[in-house]
């Protein structure tokens, strides 16, 4: 009987020099990138802060990434937005189109 479940499998990783074995669905490289772009941010805030413990490194990043991720979220509702006042601009071309195409 086959699981619905995707299996899970160790990825090694180190973060801020300290090895981390995680249990990823998917592709395998995917996490290992996402940690190596961790690893470069926290990396980056130690470099700034040497007397920073890795608790106050850890909560930067976060910081960092949710602030990014707040922005992005922003930009996308903005694209959102756009696209359906988009939408919306050109089902009223296409309806005159056929109404003029039907007068003729």
């Amino acid at each position: 009987m086959e699981s619905s479940t995707p299996e899970r499998q160790a990825v090694r990783v180190t973060i801020l020099s300290r090895p981390y074995t995680l249990l990823a669905t998917g592709d395998p490289r995917e996490v290992e990138e996402v940690a190596a772009s961790v690893d470069e941010l926290m990396l980056s805030i130690a470099a700034k802060a040497p007397n920073a413990d890795s608790t106050r490194i850890a909560v930067l990043a976060c910081l960092h990434l949710a602030d990014k991720l707040r922005t992005l979220e922003r930009d996308l509702d903005r694209l959102k937005h756009r696209v359906d006042s988009k939408s919306v601009e050109f089902a009223g071309m296409l309806e005159q189109l056929i109404a003029s195409a039907g007068e003729r």
